[in-house]
């Protein structure tokens, strides 16, 4: 249980400082400063301690060289004239020899031992000692003392010689008498050494280990002066695309950092003459739009009277003037649409459309709509077919509002269907009520059901429309959509037609997840996972 805890804890502070990592860049600085120094700092303190351990050892080695070859000259001295190996005074007085030398000695814990190389007969007083030496790990030692070539012989080694296990500098030589050879060595503890070393290593631990500390602290320091203003910056900026154009950033001093704000603020002050220019431009265009609108509505009034004064009579003019009143009539029919559609746009762009909800059935919104446009369809050649629930979809919508889209929705359908099948659908679920209108027409290109729900856009400007639209329809339909907060979408693909979506919540003011309808159609579906031979 203990370790899933701290696993757990473990991967939530991991998670924590990758999210750090990816967000702070005074984090990211800090942390390749830290570890950088860490290396450099671990690895100067790692050689400056083996300097200072070779450079004790160094000098403990050539003391020792200098006692063991002094007390070898004693010992050759006092033992000459024992020449003979079965001397029975020899053992007596190497023990002696052995005493005065360990006597002599000024290092505290030190041992002598003089061993006989032929014998190989125990000769020191001290016999733990004098064991040790005949161990394995000091053989090597031996084997160098009692070559051929004379002189001294170290080994550093870990023995126990009744004083529990200790770092030893073993040094070797032998005694060259008459008689007998001998072997002499110095067994000298690096207690005081290895205190040195360990002082030394815990110094230089501790000086790293604060470096590296102060060093991540001046990071973090000189990090904060530089990322301080950028924060300041991204702050500023994010108010700026909130909408608070007054934002500005404080600038202190000269450098470079307040050359940057300063331009900062430039360009803020820049942005903001130029959209409160666009804005007046936009505004004086939807009032230029607005009042253009209203202000034909009195001419057009009289010139529809006049119209339609004529239109009336024209059975009584000849063939040529008829004609004349007829397209009078039809090309004020669309005048006049276009008037409605472009108020409708300015009370759009102006905020004043307003939403009038009320709960309602769809199903016979929609079943009117195509009733209406059927006459339209049989023109064109275009079978319609309404498929709709047989028990009703309520939802909170405004009615004249939601048949606008229908209609504007069918409408294109029909002028471009290419006298194919016309489907419109309507689903309902808990949340939302959805309808899409089919058709297998030409179809749109890649990237146009975006551009469709643009104001005057045409797919194929060269081609003649039946209905006679504005180029607004969409627009207003997608405005109509949003007001509702639902969603107007598009899909098309060459040669297959195109499909567009309406999906309202069904209470007023609830937001949409998802959709009870999809956007591309079934039998679109098929055929791509046909082409990649999968099941749809």
């Amino acid at each position: 249980m203990v370790p899933l805890a701290a696993s757990r804890r473990l991967r939530r502070y991991y998670a924590a400082a990758r999210r750090q990592w990816r967000r702070s860049l005074q984090f990211r600085v800090v942390g390749i400063t830290l570890l950088l120094s860490a290396i450099l700092v671990s690895a100067f303190g790692y050689t400056v301690a083996s300097l200072i351990s070779q450079g004790v050892l160094r000098t403990q080695v050539d003391t020792s060289k200098e006692r063991i070859l002094r007390g070898a000259r004693e010992a050759a001295k006092k033992l000459e004239g024992y020449t003979q190996a079965d001397d029975p005074g020899l053992p007596g007085q190497v023990r002696v020899v052995a005493t005065d030398l360990s006597r002599s000695m000024d290092v505290p814990d030190s041992e002598v031992i003089i061993l006989r190389r032929n014998s190989l007969a125990e000769a020191s007083p001290d016999t733990s000692a004098a064991a040790v030496m005949r161990q394995a790990p000091m053989r090597k030692l031996r084997e160098s003392v009692v070559g051929d070539r004379p002189g001294t012989y170290q080994q550093i080694e870990t023995l126990d010689v009744g004083q529990g296990p200790t770092r030893y500098l073993v040094m070797g030589t032998p005694i060259v008498t008459g008689g007998e050879p001998l072997e002499l060595y110095y067994l000298l503890p690096l207690k005081a050494e290895n205190e040195l070393v360990e002082f030394v290593a815990l110094v230089v631990t501790v000086t790293g280990i604060a470096l590296v500390a102060l060093l991540a602290l001046i990071a973090a320091t000189m990090t904060r002066l530089v990322v301080k203003p950028v924060r300041v910056a991204a702050r500023t900026a994010q108010r700026l695309s909130a909408g608070l154009l007054d934002q500005r950033m404080q600038v202190k001093g000269e450098d470079d950092l307040a050359r940057l704000a300063a331009a900062f603020n430039q360009m803020a002050a820049n942005l903001q003459r130029q959209i409160v220019r666009l804005e007046e431009m936009s505004r004086l265009q939807r009032r230029f739009t607005s009042d253009v609108s209203h202000e034909l509505r009195t001419p057009l009034t009289t010139v529809r009277m006049a119209a339609d004064l004529l239109f009336a009579s024209r059975d009584d003019f000849d063939p040529a003037a008829a004609r004349s009143a007829e397209l009078l009539q039809a090309e004020l029919d669309r005048f006049e649409d276009l008037l409605t559609d472009l108020l409708e746009i300015s009370r759009f762009d102006a905020g004043f459309a307003a939403l009038d909800a009320e709960p309602t059935d769809l199903v016979p919104i929609v079943r009117r709509v195509a009733e209406r446009l059927e006459s339209l369809a049989e023109r064109c050649g275009v079978p319609l077919r309404v498929d709709a629930p047989e028990d009703g979809a309520i939802a909170e919508v405004d009615p004249r509002r939601v048949e606008r889209v229908l209609r504007n929705l069918l409408g294109n359908a029909i002028e471009h269907g290419e006298g194919k099948p016309v489907v419109v659908t309507l689903a309902i679920d808990e949340a939302a009520a959805a309808v899409t209108v089919r058709d297998h027409g030409v179809g749109l290109k890649t990237g146009e059901e975006k551009l469709v729900f643009n104001r005057f856009w045409r797919a194929d400007p060269s081609r003649a429309r039946q209905t006679g639209g504005t180029g607004l329809g969409l627009s207003i339909s997608l405005e109509d959509a949003r007001l509702h907060g639902g969603w107007l979408e598009a899909w098309g693909a060459p040669g297959k037609g195109a499909q567009f979506r309406l999906t309202l919540p069904v209470r007023s003011g609830d937001r949409l997840v998802s959709s009870p309808l999809r956007l591309v159609p079934d039998d679109a579906r098929a055929d791509e996972a046909a082409l990649i031979g999968e099941t749809p």
